[in-house]
């Protein structure tokens, strides 16, 4: 019995053994499960807004078409911010004038003299050598050189043709051109076409007292009498007269053709054969029944 005892603790002892080893290898095998920890959440989620927060903001600025800032490089445009500059001012101004309203004025030199030798040849700038002193001096040049209504007048009566004076143009290089016009309209001397939208003054003619002819009340109060006709019914009564519009195109009446009825040719009634022997052969047609 002893030795049966002895097998049977040394077969439990390799069993324990046995067991504890295959034990081990399940616990190295398995992968580890962790809950997930708030902190790696947390830092997940600001991970995220960190990668939101680097993505640059849109915006709707169009940058083919350079902002209108007042200044800029390029050597013209500086050339067309003086003569605006010169225009809204209306008068004589120096070169450190207008180098100081471009922010030139510690730039290189050869980039002033430039700028000055183009400002002085424009066709829109009139220079001074002599003007502010002898400093030398800046003017806008209209199309007009016209600033009064004085002036307004003696270009208008010197003018050779009744085209008129386009007041735009006037507007140009004096700005209270408009007022001026206005008070001559009420004085009588000159003529002038207004917007009906806004009712400034688009063009503007001299206007001759001589041919201010007087007229009796009694004759105007027969003129004002007069009723004229609606514009639909007159366009009908020159139409009916024969007028017609210019803009309307004018067809050529064309007579209708009469057709002229065919005559139907009497049909022959046999056919007629052997003409060529109409003296040799005799005729039998009377006897056909």
């Amino acid at each position: 019995m002893s030795y049966l005892d002895n097998q049977l603790n040394a077969f439990k002892s390799n069993l324990t053994s046995v067991s504890h080893k295959i034990s081990k290898k399940r616990t190295v095998g398995a992968p580890a499960i962790s809950s997930p920890s708030p902190a790696a959440s947390q830092t997940s989620t600001s991970g995220k807004h960190d990668l939101k927060r680097k993505r640059p903001e849109t915006s709707n600025v169009v940058y083919s078409q350079p902002a209108d800032t007042g200044t800029g490089k390029n050597i013209m445009t500086q050339v067309t911010y003086a003569i605006e500059y010169l225009k809204s001012k209306g008068t004589e101004q120096t070169l450190s004038d207008l180098l100081s309203y471009l922010s030139l004025q510690y730039t290189a030199d050869e980039y002033k003299r430039t700028i000055t030798t183009i400002l002085r040849t424009h066709d829109k700038i009139d220079y001074d050598p002599s003007g502010c002193g002898g400093q030398g001096s800046f003017s806008f040049r209209p199309i007009h050189n016209i600033r009064s209504g004085e002036q307004l007048l003696g270009f208008l009566q010197s003018q050779t043709t009744a085209q008129g004076l386009n007041v735009r143009e006037l507007r140009e290089g004096w700005a209270g051109a408009e007022d001026a016009i206005r008070k001559l309209e009420d004085q009588g001397k000159v003529l002038v076409t207004r917007n009906k939208k806004d009712d400034h003054a688009k063009m503007v003619w001299p206007n001759d007292p001589s041919l201010a002819v007087p007229i009796d009340e009694e004759f105007r109060n027969i003129w004002h009498k007069i009723r004229l006709p609606e514009p639909g019914v007159l366009a009908d009564e020159l139409e009916r007269a024969g007028l017609t519009p210019t803009n309307k195109a004018r067809g050529l009446k064309v007579k209708p053709k009469v057709q002229e009825k065919k005559t139907k040719k009497a049909r022959k009634s046999g056919k007629t054969t052997n003409v060529h022997m109409m003296g040799v052969l005799r005729d039998y047609s009377h006897l056909k029944k």
